[in-house]
């Protein structure tokens, strides 16, 4: 495929990865700056056929292919043999979807479904650009960091993975109405509120870690408040849980409106997800932490030093995390807001707002040959 962009025709961004919000969300933040930069802008995911993916694309108004795909990191030999028999179709499929798209440059965002694609479009000559979210990349972005033109940075941690002349320090990028809420400050005569979020998918220890604590209630503060993202499983039991012991709580599988979310809350307890990082860091929210401790190779807890090491957050591994623990750091912070304004400050600190706009920078760089 021909290497020249035409610069007479609309501006075509192929953007291609998901299976978790963590990789959904940045991808979705720079397409909204691709479309704010050039309305007319064709712009086409490439995802898995994970259903919260096809909504949330769909709803954003962005056009969603899938192809067959499936992880190789950590799987079972049975699981193994599966993906590499479907890789051979995966490769055709990434083929029709380049042929026929005609992308200006291909931009991968991790997830096991960005391999087939970003190799392909490799393959066919046409510029490629990946993203990586967390402090330790995954195999598919450090197998395509050997291919791609450019290698964007959430936090620079990551940077000993990548060729140094390829890499672009560019931050995670958040959605615009996240970005929008830099620098608020939520109403002091609201209750003192407790985010819980364990990711797009929800995180068992810490519901069972966060009911136990708030049904046992003691030592708590009066009229606190707490509101929770508990995936689909747990989303039943959790709530009644806390109906049971007269929690004041707003319980669901997942929330959509996570902005809204956000302006409500004083301190997150959260699993160390990037982007939930990166969101957190943000809107300047202090954090308490607990790592997913079986994430591929303990990214989690990587990600969560960063933010740790420069006074936003506090990290606990999940089987040292006991509900003392925790409510004690919920009470300190709750009766102690010059703590939680230096923190949340801290947080800030490592946020940024222009993440996107660097990435459609490089996009539009690679695309330019340069």
């Amino acid at each position: 495929m021909d290497k020249t962009r035409d610069s007479s025709r609309p501006f075509r961004l192929l953007l291609t990865g998901g299976g978790t919000g963590g990789h959904l969300f940045p991808a979705v933040a720079a397409a909204e700056a691709m479309r704010e930069r050039y309305p007319d802008s064709a712009i086409l995911f490439v995802g898995t056929k994970r259903l919260l993916d096809r909504q949330s694309l769909t709803q954003a108004g962005f056009q969603v292919k899938t192809i067959l795909s499936f992880g190789l990191k950590g799987k079972r030999l049975l699981e193994l043999i599966k993906a590499c028999l479907v890789l051979p179709v995966a490769l055709v499929q990434a083929v029709i979807v380049l042929v026929r798209f005609r992308p200006d440059v291909v931009l991968g965002v991790g997830g096991y479904v960005t391999g087939p694609v970003v190799a392909t479009a490799w393959l066919l000559r046409i510029p490629t650009v990946i993203h990586e979210q967390n402090s330790i990349p995954g195999l598919a972005n450090r197998l395509l960091g050997r291919l791609a033109r450019r290698v964007c940075l959430s936090i620079p941690v990551s940077n000993r993975f990548f060729a140094e002349e390829k890499t672009v320090l560019t931050g995670n990028p958040v959605r615009r109405e996240v970005c929008e809420l830099a620098g608020h400050l939520k109403e002091t005569n609201d209750a003192f509120t407790v985010l819980v979020l364990g990711g797009s998918q929800g995180a068992h220890g810490v519901n069972e870690l966060m009911v136990s604590l708030f049904s046992a209630s003691s030592g708590l503060p009066a009229g606190i408040r707490i509101i929770h993202q508990t995936g689909a499983r747990d989303a039943d039991w959790v709530a009644q849980r806390y109906h049971a012991a007269g929690v004041n709580a707003e319980v669901a599988a997942f929330f959509h409106d996570m902005a809204t979310i956000y302006t409500k809350g004083d301190v997150a307890v959260s699993r160390a997800g990037a982007t939930t990082l990166a969101e957190l860091a943000v809107v300047g929210m202090p954090a308490l932490l607990i790592p997913y401790p079986h994430a591929a190779d303990d990214h989690q807890r990587e990600n969560g030093n960063w933010y740790v090491a420069g006074g936003g957050a506090l990290m606990f591994a999940q089987d040292q995390a006991g509900a003392a623990r925790i409510g004690a750091e919920i009470t300190d912070l709750a009766h102690n807001p010059e703590r939680r304004q230096a923190m949340a400050k801290a947080m800030a600190a490592r946020g940024t707002t222009e993440a996107a706009t660097r990435l459609v920078d490089v996009c539009l760089e690679a695309a330019d040959g340069r």
